[in-house]
């Protein structure tokens, strides 16, 4: 048996997910990525293949307010919120939330209940 490693187990998964979960228009698709340093979060529209809005740990809006932040749990939820933020800014209310083959504990929990705080639905 040959054992697989890490990321070819996520893309499974996350093939599995998105044949299920279509952004549209109305409700398009928040996923988030999550690298060794960063995290990522982008609400996206399929139907037009379109990046919405995007925000990441990296951006310059959270550099200054993420230095007295210790953990990346704490990081992923103020990256959470400021998404929900800009998302809400250009008329986006709901959205489908696309975990990207990741567990929904941790650090993408803590992103998807900072979106919600901010007031995205999903």
């Amino acid at each position: 048996m040959i054992k697989k490693s890490r990321i070819e187990q996520r893309l499974r998964i996350k093939g599995r997910v998105q044949k299920k979960i279509r952004g549209t228009a109305e409700r398009p698709r928040l996923t988030i990525y999550r690298s060794l340093h960063h995290v990522y979060a982008q609400v996206v529209d399929d139907t037009q293949s379109k990046t919405l809005v995007a925000a990441s740990s990296n951006s310059p809006d959270l550099r200054d307010e993420l230095k007295g932040v210790k953990g990346m749990i704490g990081v992923a939820k103020r990256v959470g919120m400021l998404v929900a933020k800009k998302a809400i800014e250009k008329n986006v209310k709901q959205v489908v939330f696309d975990r990207n083959g990741y567990l929904y504990h941790g650090i993408v929990k803590s992103m998807a209940d900072g979106a919600r705080e901010a007031g995205l639905k999903f």
